[in-house]
């Protein structure tokens, strides 16, 4: 039985499966659904409060509690308060009826104390329950043994704000012998029922799909878990849809493509045809790790904290209704090389430059930011990605960085302008028009803020 294990990522290559997965998209997954679902849909919303849309993974329970008090204090001062928590069911049910649950109370009742909001998300088979002999990556045997131990957890602790339902169940590093979509429908199920008698309120997360729910396979085939669990009738039980859109860059895996702009749209379009309440990802981000290289590359601190705010920029302007950072922390040993280096703050509940990233573009954006479409004053050639918003105070934002150095984007009709460079610090330097009142600024790999 292998725990770490749930944490590592078996990288699905986006860039083998773009002809293939984009025609399962534009064809609505090639699943069976009923086309009648894909009228009125909801939309995420247009305004976004940073402390409801922006979650991170927080992995409480390897830490004492001095090490998450520190941790959750330093969540606070970005002011956010989304948080979501592994729970691996067979260390907290070792044995059948015998429930270790101490250190989960101390998690929750923290993140209660600090008035967090928490996902939380049970997964790996307990060893009385699981269908293959010593591995939690097998499912259990019986669907109700899981809604038995997710009913223990549901009465022990109210406060939680949402559970979700297993975790990647697409790659085999998480279902064995084979990810199997009408078996995880079937857990899914069960696990809804209980939950739903315990509180009919409470939202209910189906399970984070990896990538874009691709289902490894040996054939040519593309298959999407998404599309197979429309088909068994699974989008019925009207649970939040989420996923992990990792990808080796914020804009896709190879620069050249942009998958993760091309994806990301056709699958979320997808899944508000098939009406889901909401669509999560629940887990994004880059590792600093340093080497030797385990499938993405060596980006440094540096690196992370750059891609962190790219992506989160185009993040928010996409139909997202929630997202979670992984993570809050780096984690010892215990994990991979690579995976232990994704957090925000470093092993002693430090500041790493993505965390003071991050805290820079907050207080340069606001608590709340309105999406809004790019102005016709601005000039941004091929090759400039930017994103645009309306800030509290009614300022205008857009958020710009380049594949390279040295393309121009122009700013027309305006006097002066404020330009932030949120990877080094919060404060912003003024700008000044010429006499056509034009303003030029050079992107850079590195994100860049013009507020006006």
């Amino acid at each position: 039985m292998n725990i770490c294990s749930t944490i590592e990522k078996s990288r699905i290559k986006a860039f083998a499966f773009v002809f293939c997965l984009l025609t399962l998209l534009a064809c609505g997954g090639g699943s069976n659904s009923d086309q009648s679902k894909t009228g009125e849909t909801n939309r995420s919303k247009a305004t976004i409060e940073w402390k409801d849309f922006l979650g991170v993974n927080a992995h409480l329970l390897w830490f004492d509690q001095n090490a998450q008090e520190k941790q959750i204090l330093k969540l606070e001062e970005l002011g956010l308060e989304w948080v979501r928590i592994d729970v691996h069911w067979a260390l907290h049910e070792p044995t059948r009826g015998d429930y270790r649950l101490e250190e989960l109370d101390g998690a929750i009742n923290a993140a209660q104390k600090h008035s967090l909001k928490t996902l939380v998300y049970v997964v790996g088979s307990a060893p009385h329950a699981a269908s293959g002999n010593d591995n939690d990556a097998y499912p259990p045997k019986d669907p109700a043994l899981y809604s038995e131990f997710i009913a223990i957890l549901a009465k022990r602790y109210p406060s939680v704000s949402a559970w979700q339902i297993w975790n990647e169940p697409n790659l085999h590093a998480f279902w064995l012998p084979a990810p199997d979509p009408s078996a995880y429908a079937k857990l899914l199920a069960s696990a809804v029922e209980t939950l739903r008698a315990a509180d009919p309120n409470k939202p209910i997360v189906m399970s984070g799909m990896a990538y874009y729910s691709q289902i490894p396979s040996q054939s040519s085939e593309t298959r999407l878990m998404f599309s197979e669990l429309n088909a068994t009738g699974a989008f019925d039980l009207n649970t939040i849809a989420a996923y992990h859109p990792y990808s080796l860059y914020p804009e896709g895996d190879r620069p050249i493509d942009k998958d993760f702009l091309i994806f990301a749209p056709k699958l979320n379009e997808m899944l508000r045809g098939f009406k889901v309440p909401a669509i999560w990802a629940t887990e994004w981000g880059w590792s600093s790790y340093d080497g030797e290289i385990e499938e993405q590359p060596i980006i440094g601190e540096e690196g992370q904290a750059n891609y962190l705010l790219r992506r989160l920029s185009l993040m928010s302007v996409m139909d997202y209704d929630k997202i979670f950072l992984f993570a809050l922390s780096d984690l010892d040993e215990r994990a991979s090389r690579r995976d232990r280096c994704y957090g925000l703050l470093d092993l002693q509940g430090d500041p790493k430059p993505a965390y003071t990233a991050l805290k820079n573009f907050l207080v340069v954006t606001g608590a709340k930011i309105e999406k809004a479409q790019t102005p016709s004053n601005v000039s941004a050639p091929d090759g400039v990605f930017h994103v645009s918003w309306r800030r509290e105070d009614s300022s205008r934002l857009l958020a710009f960085w380049s594949d390279s150095n040295g393309a121009v984007v122009k700013l027309s009709n305006v006097d002066k302008a404020e330009l932030c460079a949120p990877l080094s610090s919060a404060n912003c330097e003024p700008k000044i028009g010429d006499e056509n009142r034009e303003l030029e600024v050079v992107a850079k790999p590195q994100l860049q803020i013009l507020v006006w």
